[in-house]
C-alpha cells in the first residue's frame, strides 16, 4: 500500500483526476457501460466509458432486485482504500475543486452537514426511488446535468424542441451547485454525495489509515487550510469526511501526518 501511494504522491494528484476524468468518458469504449465505476460518473453522459453506481443501484431499486454485484465491488474498494476514490478519481470531485481556485471571496461552513448525505441516500436513492420505481436521483443530480443533460440536448435537435419545465428545474439546480463550488470547499461532496455515504463509514475500517503524531504536530492549521473537505484531520484522522487526498501529508511543515506506519 505504502508503495502505490508514494507512486501516486509522486505522480500528482491533479493529473491523477485528469486522467481518471478522461478514461470515465473515453467515448470509445461504448461496451464498458455495463461495468460500474467506483465514482459520480453519469452513464447517460455521450462519451461514459463506465455506469454510475447509483445509477445502477436505483436501476436495481425499480426492479425490485439487490445490486449484490454493485455493492460488492463499492465494498472492496472502500474496505481497502475508504473515501480516497472521492479524493483521486472523481470527475464531479475534480471539477468542485478546480471552481474554488477561482479568486472570489470564499465562504466556511461551520456547521457539520454530512448528514444531509444520508438523508439524500436513503430518502432520495433509496425511499423515492423505490416507491416511485423511477430514478430520482438521476433526474436531479447536478453531475448527471452536467455530463449527459446538457451534451444531449445539445446535439439532438428533437429534444431540444422538447424540453420543459423540469429541464430548467436540473439546470437551476445544476448552476446553484456551481455557484457554491467557487465559494465553499466541495459542497456536493461534502453535503449531497449519496456515493460519499455509502463510503463514509469504512473510512475507520479501511486498511489505508491516516495518522497524526501529536508529539510531532506544531497546530499551524495549514492541513485544513489546504484540505478539499475544510475538515481539522488533527481531531479525528479516521472521519467519515476525509477523500484521503493526502494533501495534509504533503503540506505539512513537520511531517506529522502520514499513512499506516509512516509516521
Amino acid at each position: 500500500m505504502n508503495w502505490l501511494l508514494s507512486l501516486l504522491q509522486s505522480i500528482g494528484r491533479p493529473r491523477i483526476q485528469i486522467a481518471a476524468a478522461l478514461l470515465q468518458n473515453a467515448y470509445f469504449f461504448p461496451w464498458m457501460k455495463r461495468v460500474p465505476c467506483t465514482t459520480l460518473n453519469c452513464h447517460a453522459c455521450p462519451a461514459a466509458t463506465f455506469a454510475c453506481p447509483v445509477g445502477i443501484i436505483q436501476g436495481f431499486e425499480t426492479s425490485r432486485q439487490v445490486p449484490f454485484f454493485v455493492l460488492g465491488i463499492l465494498g472492496i474498494v472502500a474496505i481497502v482504500i475508504g473515501r480516497m476514490s472521492c479524493g483521486w478519481f472523481c470527475p464531479f470531485g475534480f471539477l468542485q475543486d478546480l471552481m474554488y481556485r477561482i479568486r472570489t471571496p470564499k465562504l466556511t461552513v461551520k456547521y457539520n452537514l454530512g448528514w444531509f448525505r444520508y438523508v439524500v441516500l436513503i430518502g432520495l436513492v433509496g425511499i423515492a426511488t423505490f416507491i416511485a420505481q423511477d430514478l430520482w436521483f438521476c433526474k436531479l443530480c447536478p453531475a448527471g446535468s452536467l455530463e449527459a443533460g446538457i451534451p444531449v440536448i445539445a446535439t439532438d435537435p428533437l429534444l431540444r424542441s422538447q424540453i420543459g419545465s423540469f429541464f430548467w428545474l436540473k439546470m437551476s439546480i445544476l448552476a446553484v451547485f456551481l455557484g457554491l463550488m467557487i465559494i465553499i470547499k466541495r459542497p456536493f461532496c461534502r453535503f449531497v454525495c449519496p456515493l460519499g455515504a455509502i463510503y463514509s463509514p469504512f473510512n475507520s475500517h479501511s486498511v489505508l489509515q491516516l495518522k497524526v503524531n501529536d508529539s510531532l504536530c506544531i497546530d499551524c492549521g495549514r492541513c485544513r487550510e489546504v484540505c478539499p473537505m475544510d475538515m481539522n484531520i488533527k481531531v479525528n484522522s479516521s472521519s467519515g469526511e476525509c477523500i484521503r487526498c493526502l494533501e495534509c501529508a504533503k503540506i505539512c511543515p513537520v511531517s506529522a501526518i502520514g499513512y499506516d506506519e509512516t509516521v
